[in-house]
């Protein structure tokens, strides 16, 4: 929430890549030496809460002073080639309507918890065998799997309140809720951004992990600090079951506007969740050529009772575009791996393995005047309220999905494109054999009706079929809303053929210029069958006024193709 503007470019300082050579695959592999860890430690914070439902909330003061993130100027797209992957063929089936959907957390919890409203929500969450866990900036809540609010919304300070680490206690945006598979557990996060308004302070991820299987229960309280003055900006979580990885993009705030780095964080999962006050860490800095990185790399996060074969690395995937800044080569998926062995966690690796080629696509959206104002809304003609595409920060969007099928291993993300001329569409991919990870399938999804499609999150449930979900909007009459689409196993390679499904109609805009939408939105799949999706994103239910220009809402929606048990 609290971000600074840094200059884009990575410089390639920390890490020499060798000459790219051709794999067996088709894609590129580097030679180069792996990073070694730069930080070896361990948690430089711990405590214990009462059980969740008994804590008093926090009653805050007023609204935090949310420093937005500033916009690039846009400038003219590169000439694009046609989207290599754009799915033409019409759905052959539906996709099943949803089994039910409820209410998030919304922006007008913000008003009766802080006194005013933040931009943008950052709606994710997660599902465990008997609950869902939602965070947005700046709250979270527990609900029965029925729908039924157990607990908030409220917001995170009081999660941390008491804590040793006092910057945690401030709801500070950016927030990933995990369940974890393997030990039944939650994990709630955030960073922290008090140094972003007091200079020397040092900055931290802070992380909650419940001591049992409820998350209105007690949780364990760690604080891991990043290098010097790092910020730890737009930190994403995936879970493996000897670590939980963390990316982040990360600069020193005293020097704002100078290098972005990508900070990469390995924890001890099993301290973690034992409730070690010593818990382990290693941190690598990753400092490539920019279009290697881009502006952001995601962790594997791990779905399904199967886990990875013993000695497996934690992979990485991240996204790179031709046409954009960077420079890139060609498109591609870009792969890395950390190895950490937590007997001797300086001897921990980090690095790039492989490109793998994919089909043309374009990052690069006709915004203007800012690199955020894109996407039109029914009744707006201020460029200023567009909303934002966020497709040019060149990142793949939450999550990176892990599954062990026992025949073979996959990794499913996605990003928002330029599908069409001036219309946006979801690119989604899934890697196979991840080790030496070979393209199995890619499409984007951009049915031909002038409606927008973005900010995605794909996952595949136990028998491999795929759902994506997602925003809409168009600039007449689809107001910001939710959908999704998805395929079977054994339906033709690159296809959402089950057609789209609506979770959530808008009936509403955002009139607020800062034009942000959420950074990202989570698809999951229910740990109990394997089978069930369950899906949060954020939808207008009413427009924006002068006093209200931006009242975001929440929805959360379940659904399951047949024949999945």
């Amino acid at each position: 929430m609290r971000r600074t503007v840094v200059g884009a470019t990575l410089v390639a300082s920390c890490l020499v890549v060798a000459a790219l050579a051709a794999s067996s695959s088709g894609g590129a592999q580097s030679t180069a030496a792996a990073l070694s860890p730069d930080i070896v430690g361990t948690a430089v914070a711990f405590d214990k809460t009462p059980p969740l439902s008994q804590m008093k909330q926090v009653k805050p003061s007023g609204v935090p002073d949310l420093d937005e993130e500033e916009s690039d100027a846009a400038s003219a797209p590169a000439p694009h080639g046609a989207d290599g992957a754009l799915q033409t063929q019409s759905p052959t089936g539906a996709m099943p309507a949803p089994l039910l959907t409820f209410e998030g957390p919304s922006n007008e919890d913000n008003f009766r918890i802080f006194g005013g409203r933040v931009n943008p929500p950052d709606p994710n969450g997660d599902v465990g065998p008997r609950n869902f866990v939602a965070m947005t900036n700046l709250t979270f809540a527990v609900y029965s799997k029925t729908g039924r609010t157990l607990l908030g919304p409220i917001d995170t300070g009081t999660l941390w309140q008491g804590f040793p680490i006092d910057d945690c206690t401030e709801p500070s945006g950016d927030p990933i809720v995990l369940y974890d598979e393997i030990d039944d557990r939650w994990i709630l996060t955030q960073f922290t951004t008090r140094g972003l308004d007091i200079r020397n302070l040092p900055f931290y991820n802070c992380i909650a992990v419940s001591a049992t299987s409820d998350p209105t229960g007690a949780y364990f309280r760690y604080a891991f600090k990043t290098e010097g003055k790092n910020f730890p900006d737009y930190p994403k979580y995936g879970l493996m079951p000897n670590g939980l990885f963390i990316t982040t993009r990360e600069f020193e705030h005293s020097t704002a506007g100078g290098n972005e780095i990508l900070g990469i964080y390995g924890i001890n999962r099993q301290q973690l969740v034992a409730g070690n006050p010593n818990t382990q860490f290693v941190r690598f800095d990753l400092n490539q050529p920019a279009y290697q990185v881009g502006d952001g790399i995601l962790p594997a996060d791990l779905d399904g009772s199967r886990l990875p074969p013993a000695g497996s690395p934690e992979y990485f995937v991240g996204s790179m575009d031709d046409d954009a800044g960077d420079h890139a080569p060609f498109d591609a998926l870009n792969v890395f791996q950390a190895n950490v062995n937590w007997t001797n966690p300086a001897a921990a690796t980090f690095g790039f393995v492989k490109s793998v080629p994919i089909a043309e696509y374009n990052t690069i959206f006709p915004c203007a005047p800012t690199s955020r104002d894109c996407l039109p809304q029914p009744g707006i003609t201020n460029p200023d309220q567009f909303l934002d595409v966020l497709s040019s920060r060149q990142r793949p969007l939450w999550r990176l999905q892990y599954r062990n099928f026992g025949t073979h291993e996959t990794l499913v993300t996605n990003q928002s494109v330029e599908a069409r001329p001036g219309v946006a569409g979801v690119r989604w991919w899934e890697l196979r054999n991840p080790r030496n990870a070979v393209l199995h399938q890619e499409g984007t999804w951009a049915p031909n009706d002038g409606v927008n499609r973005w900010m995605g999150s794909v996952a595949l449930d136990k028998q491999g079929n795929l759902a994506v979900g997602y925003s809409v909007v168009n600039a007449t009459n689809v107001f910001p809303g939710i959908r999704y689409a998805g395929r079977l196993s054994g339906d033709p390679l690159g296809q959402l053929t089950q057609a789209e499904a609506v979770l959530q109609n808008g009936s509403g805009v955002q009139t607020t210029t800062n034009s942000r939408w959420g950074d990202y939105t989570s698809m999951s799949v229910d740990p109990k069958d394997g089978c069930t999706f369950w899906y949060m994103n954020e939808y207008y239910a009413h427009s924006g006024t002068p006093a209200d220009p931006r009242p975001w809402q929440t929805r959360i929606g379940a659904f399951k193709f047949p024949g999945c048990t």
